[in-house]
């Protein structure tokens, strides 16, 4: 298998992390998002989305979108589960792993693609063109300090975000938490001390570097 990915994509750094925390050896294709690799006709031939990462398996087809990939490679490699054994640990990892991009990945990612100047006309990834909407940088901003608020309050309870073990849910909130600071200018609050717990500890793993 390949892992068609680019070092700067907080996407594929989700799936690099799923892997790392696996012991997978995938081989790692690097896709140069800053020459805009992926709108080649080469990459869109492996992903015609435009987008990174895709997995292409053993027998040249092609599984796209983060987190299906990382579900593709629970299920695959299942010794080592990050989501979940039975199908009520299934759901709730599910659950809140897609709690943590669509309230808090999600809403980085679309004040840092409204915000950057050079994604002028690229304000939403993918093989199509879409203007910048200033308007959408603060209430991402918005977005991003509920998503930590509720985090916060999610992680006065639990060790983890789906609850006592790591997963995949937290796989997605690190990075999301790692984006926002870097690519968004909003850092933990300083009063999230939960969130500052769990982060602390995640952050140490093996696989954070990955």
């Amino acid at each position: 298998m390949k892992l068609h990915h680019a070092s700067g994509s907080p996407n594929s750094r989700r799936v690099r992390m799923l892997i790392a925390e696996k012991g997978l050896d995938i081989a790692l294709v690097a896709v140069d998002l800053s020459t805009r690799e992926q709108l080649s006709d080469a990459y869109r031939a492996i992903n015609p989305r435009a987008v990174v990462p895709a997995l292409e398996l053993d027998d040249g087809s092609v599984i796209a979108e983060a987190p299906v990939i990382m579900r593709y490679l629970d299920d695959a490699y299942s010794d080592v589960p990050l989501f979940g054994t039975t199908p009520e640990e299934k759901a709730v990892t599910a659950m809140w792993e897609r709690r943590a991009e669509l309230e808090g990945f999600a809403a980085v990612m679309q004040g840092v693609r409204n915000a950057a100047a050079g994604l002028k006309g690229r304000a939403i990834s993918g093989p199509h063109g879409y203007e910048q909407i200033p308007d959408l940088v603060e209430r991402s901003r918005q977005r991003v300090a509920n998503f930590y608020s509720d985090l916060d309050a999610r992680l006065k309870s639990v060790d983890f975000v789906a609850g006592d073990r790591f997963s995949a849910a937290d796989i997605t909130a690190l990075v999301t938490v790692d984006f926002a600071t870097r690519a968004f200018n909003m850092p933990v609050p300083e009063d999230a001390n939960a969130v500052r717990r769990w982060y602390t500890a995640v952050s140490a793993r093996g696989s954070a570097g990955a």
